[in-house]
């Protein structure tokens, strides 16, 4: 955009043609009348700028002074018999396009007395007001308290239109929302189910030879003359990592592995204590700091609460792992119309925008010799539940992991507004 469009409106191209222009055509072009055509065209075009003409006193003020100088502009132009008597226009717009209809009412009436006022001055100086000019006299009169209705009215009808488009606008964007969340939990299912079955034919493709090396291990350590101390201990190596491996292969079909649900009657307020006394019995002399906020009012879920239980040990074991020391995790959980929220929020250094879209993906990890399973789980028994998980995060002021689950049967929930 040019620079100069900053600053100059077209419109104000116009209120400038249209103040020049009452001031060449003037006959008399006395100095008093150029003073308050030129105030009155500052006024118009510098009153939307000036952030203190902007608020409700400041319009208020603008709107007297237009009724003022228009007053003024009528009394040294002729009086009752000026051809500025359409300037009182200027105030009484003003007033229809920001004000109510009493607002309106009020500056339209205090125009037509600003007006009506000169008849006093006009029989004093032996103007003859009958006839033809009584007659146009109250044409000029009836003429602004018409086109103060009228254009109120458009007014607020313009303004209705702009909400209704401005609730349309947001409601489109919500849709839109909820149509990308859905999209993107489609994609990670997809995902999911590939990956999966890929899973589970690596893992029984590799169990076999994986067996056999732990029994090679095993029977050359047997046969090993025990003064041969590498030999037993490279043996020993062997049937460690084997172990090892045989121990990620079973985590790997257990995310393959279809989940059958046990579903019960689940108090999830009491399931959430329960994880974080978990982690606490897993490290009793450094207990974690976790901030409890529970809604009491959340009914009993319908879930399995073995699987949820590991949901929440993961997500704020990874809380925890996120957060510097001296900070606490939150867990916060409220009811929402047919569903419960989870939020579970770490002070931590958050989460890239470029590692978002991917941190429920299976084996994607940003941690040194993590696995990139755990929030793989995590997403698909919240999945299975009927429910969704999503991330927020803000880099440098932590993240927020929100679980939404349904209160009564699985089934696919509506994204409420964060915590």
């Amino acid at each position: 955009m040019p620079a100069w469009k900053r600053f100059l409106y077209p419109l104000d191209l116009v209120w400038l043609l249209l103040f020049s222009a009452l001031a060449w055509v003037s006959p008399t072009r006395s100095p008093a009348e150029i003073e308050i055509l030129a105030i009155l065209a500052i006024l118009q075009i510098a009153g939307p700028r000036v952030r203190g003409l902007s608020t409700p006193r400041g319009n208020l003020a603008v709107i007297a002074l237009k009724l003022l100088l228009g007053f003024l502009l009528i009394g040294v132009t002729g009086g009752i018999a000026s051809s500025y008597y359409l300037i009182l226009l200027l105030p009484v717009l003003s007033a229809a396009t920001t004000l109510g209809p009493l607002g309106t009412a009020a500056v339209t009436a205090l125009a037509c007395v600003a007006y009506l006022a000169f008849i006093p001055v006009a029989y004093r100086l032996g103007y003859l007001l009958e006839g033809l000019f009584l007659r146009d006299l109250s044409l000029r009169v009836i003429f602004l308290p018409v086109v103060a209705y009228l254009t109120n009215g458009l007014a607020a009808a313009n303004r209705q239109a702009v909400l209704r488009a401005q609730a349309v606008a947001a409601e489109l964007a919500q849709t839109n929302l909820r149509l990308q969340q859905a999209e993107d939990s489609v994609r990670r299912s997809d995902r999911l189910a590939a990956l999966g079955q890929l899973t589970a034919g690596l893992a029984h493709e590799l169990r076999n030879p994986l067996g056999t090396m732990k029994a090679s291990a095993e029977m050359l350590l047997e046969r090993t003359d025990p003064s041969n101390e590498l030999a037993h201990e490279l043996a020993g190596y062997i049937s460690t990592e084997v172990d090892r491996t045989n121990s990620l292969i079973t985590r790997f079909l257990e995310f393959a592995r279809p989940l059958k649900l046990r579903l019960a009657p689940t108090d999830l307020n009491a399931l959430i204590d329960k994880a974080i006394e978990q982690l606490t019995r897993a490290n009793p002399a450094d207990p974690p700091a976790v901030h409890r906020n529970y809604d009491p009012c959340i009914p009993l879920l319908l879930a399995d609460a073995e699987l949820l239980e590991r949901v929440f040990v993961n997500l704020v074991q990874n809380a925890l792992q996120s957060s510097p020391d001296p900070a606490a995790v939150s867990v916060k959980t409220r009811a929402v119309p047919g569903f419960v929220e989870i939020a579970v929020i770490d002070r931590g250094a958050g989460v890239k925008p470029e590692h978002r879209e991917h941190i429920f993906n299976p084996f994607f990890t940003t941690k040194p010799g993590g696995v990139g399973l755990g929030l793989a789980i995590t997403a698909k028994i919240v999945d299975e539940h009927g429910g969704r998980i999503s991330l927020e995060s803000e880099l440098g002021r932590g993240s927020i992991f929100l679980v939404t689950l349904p209160l009564a049967t699985p089934q696919a929930p509506e994204p409420s507004q964060p915590m």
